[in-house]
Order: C-alpha cells, then structure tokens, then sequence
C-alpha cells in the first residue's frame, strides 16, 4: 500500500491542496490538469477539445456547497472543474428550473413555508412513489420564494452552513452567469446539461426539449462546437434534441437490468446491458457522441462492494467512436467502493485518490465529481504515471 493509501487526508485539506497547488505554478486547476492530460485535438470549442480525463463538476462543487445553486456552480468553476453539470425540471408555468429531482422536499425550505403546506402530494414518477412538493405545481415566482438546502445533510453537514442562501437558479441564469464568467475568463465555460424525467413532463404538457432547445438557440449553445453537452437517462430526449439543434449530445446509462423508461412507455424490451453490447453502442452513436454510464458498467463490484475486474465497455464503446463520462465518484466512505474505505466513520474521506486511479486506469475520458479539486489532482496523478 502506498502513502498516499495510507493516510486519509481531512475534509478541507483538499480544497486547499488544490488551491494551492496549482497557485504556486500560476496556473488555474484546470489549465494545469488541460496541460497534463492528453488532448483530444480539434478545432476551438470542440467536445474533443476537452482535457482528457475530463473532471465534471458533479450538480456543481456538491460536496462543498448545497447542490444546483449558483454558489455550487461558482465554486467548481473556481476550483477548476472542465464542466458544470445541471439537471433541469420545469415549472408549472414552464420555466426551466435547476434542480436534480423535482421532487424539492429534501433540496429546499419548502416543508417550512406554511403557505405551501396543501401542494404537498404524493406523485408516481418513472415508476416510482414520491411523497412532497414538485417543481411542475409551482410557477417560477413562487418557486423563487424558497431557499436552498443541503440534500444529505447527514453525510455533509459542513454543507449545512449555506443553508438559505442560494435561491433555485433558472438556467437562463445560469447562462447568463456562464457568459459572465467566460467574458471573465477569456474562454467559454462549459455546461452540461441533464432532462430529468422527460417522458413524464411530456404527458404533463411541460415537454423540456422544446424550451431547452429555445434558449440554447438564443444563447448561441445549439451548435456542434458549442460549449455545451446534453445528457439524459431516456435516449428518446437525446435523439429529439438531435432533431432540434446540433450540441454534442451523451446519453446516460444506469445499472445493467434497468430500462430507460422511455423503453418503459414504448414497450422497448432493451436494457441498459443491451445497450452496453456492441450493438447498442452503434445505435446510441447514430444520435449521440458519447455515454454517461454508472462506474459499475466500467468497473462492477462483487457482493462485498469492493471492486473487480473491468467490463470491455470502455473499449467497445471507443470502437464505436464514443466518449465514456461515468458518474459519480465522492470523497466520503460511504460512496467509495469497500476497497477505499478508510476507517469506521462512513463520512470521512477515503482513499478517492486509489479509487480515482483505479477507474481512470480503464481509459474513460472523464468524470463527473462531487469535489472537483480533488479529481483534478487525481486526474494530473493519472498523467504522471
């Protein structure tokens, strides 16, 4: 085992090694992780342009700042992060708002605004029952009377102190706040951009792709070297984007017996371990450049939860000529594979450097992350060997 295995560095030790590391070169995390990293070549804005392994700034910094707020974005970007990821719903008046789920019981102060208190509901979603207030059955100007929360407050409660001080940004703010910031910088800043639940909000009549597809349009990110990626679980979403603009598309991909539930509505018998197989890759490329897999389709874990060997799916799908972006790698014990885990607390760090080192050793071309100085450290690790 090496050192660096051995010890579990703090919490903030990492942010601030990040910080200042890259400080002593005079050089932002990101421009020193593109330096390090092979590149992919291309024209300016490219997708293949991107740092190689890409970090993505998981709903923002999440592991420092409460999730899909401006602060949370603000903050991965300052931490160097290549991308900022945000996950869309709409509202009931059709605004297209930044939250991971609509369900906005544990992301918000809505349980203590007593004039919200009859919207409570309970709601099938994909399949699923869900208990608590929904984005769809509140207009924007009601949605901006609440304050955003830490989600697991009992994983994160440093997070606990920004409690109430972001509002739900919508994503015409942040494109704005993008366009600020890449004036700032003199370089684009890069956004990824996730449709939640599509088929849902389309039998709602609150269809995301449309409106999506409007304010790319209007903000000059709908074309093929936009610096803008769009993601989602349903590969119906991807391929009805491809018909409305050109911005490089990635279709996301969870456990192996799952169905997207676009395949649900439709009868598609396919699983997410068919699209996986040579075949489905080569229909996932005829609409999209890359995938968005869960780590276990790269790496799977036997019962215990520590890791095995990896699956061919890097390889296959690089055949196919598709990037590979898995999701999601945390610092925290209780999110890292038993292999990684250091010490009995479940919220303390372990070994992410290991873990980090293990999945990028497969070759995938980034990754999405809860704390983006610490990928961007393990990602310049990764180029040095």
């Amino acid at each position: 085992m090496t050192e660096r295995a051995r010890k579990t560095p703090g919490r903030r030790t990492l942010l601030g090694a990040a910080v200042l590391g890259t400080a002593a070169l005079g050089l932002p995390a990101a421009a020193q992780a593109a330096e390090r990293g092979r590149g992919h070549g291309g024209g300016h804005g490219s997708l293949r342009d991107l740092p190689v392994p890409t970090v993505i700034g998981h709903r923002g910094a999440s592991g420092y700042r409460p999730e899909h707020t401006l602060g949370s974005y603000q903050l991965a970007l300052d931490l160097g992060a290549h991308i900022v990821e945000q996950d869309l719903v709409p509202t009931k008046d059709g605004h297209l708002v930044c939250r991971h789920e609509n369900d906005i019981t544990g992301t918000t102060d809505v349980a203590d605004h007593p004039e919200f208190a009859g919207r409570k509901t309970t709601k099938s979603i994909d399949g699923v029952s869900y208990t608590g207030w929904f984005t769809e059955d509140f207009t924007l100007a009601e949605l901006k009377t609440l304050r955003a929360t830490e989600r697991i407050p009992g994983n994160r409660p440093d997070n606990t102190l920004y409690d109430g001080r972001w509002a739900i940004p919508t994503f015409e703010e942040v494109l704005r706040w993008a366009e600020k910031e890449g004036r700032k910088r003199s370089k684009p800043v890069w956004l990824y951009v996730e449709t939640k639940h599509p088929s849902y909000f389309r039998g709602l009549g609150l269809g995301l792709e449309e409106p999506l597809a409007r304010l790319l349009r209007r903000y000059g990110r709908d074309r093929r070297n936009s610096p803008l990626i769009l993601q989602s679980f349903e590969p119906g979403s991807i391929q009805r984007l491809a018909r409305l603009v050109d911005t490089p598309r990635i279709v996301l991909l969870s456990g192996p017996k799952e169905r997207p539930w676009d395949f649900v509505e439709s009868g598609d018998p396919r699983t997410v371990a068919d699209l996986v197989k040579p075949a489905g890759l080569k229909w996932l490329a005829s609409f999209a450049q890359g995938i968005g897999p869960t780590l276990d389709l790269v790496i799977p874990k036997d019962a215990s939860g520590r890791l095995t060997t990896p699956t061919t799916l890097v390889r296959d799908a690089h055949a196919k000529g598709l990037l590979l972006h898995p999701y999601t790698l945390r610092n925290e014990n209780s999110f890292l594979p038993a292999d990684f885990r250091r010490g009995t607390d479940p919220n303390a760090y372990g070994d992410v450097f290991g873990a980090y080192a293990a999945y990028l050793a497969t070759g995938i071309d980034g990754i999405f992350a809860d704390h983006p100085d610490t990928a961007l450290l393990a990602a310049a690790d990764h180029a040095e060997r």
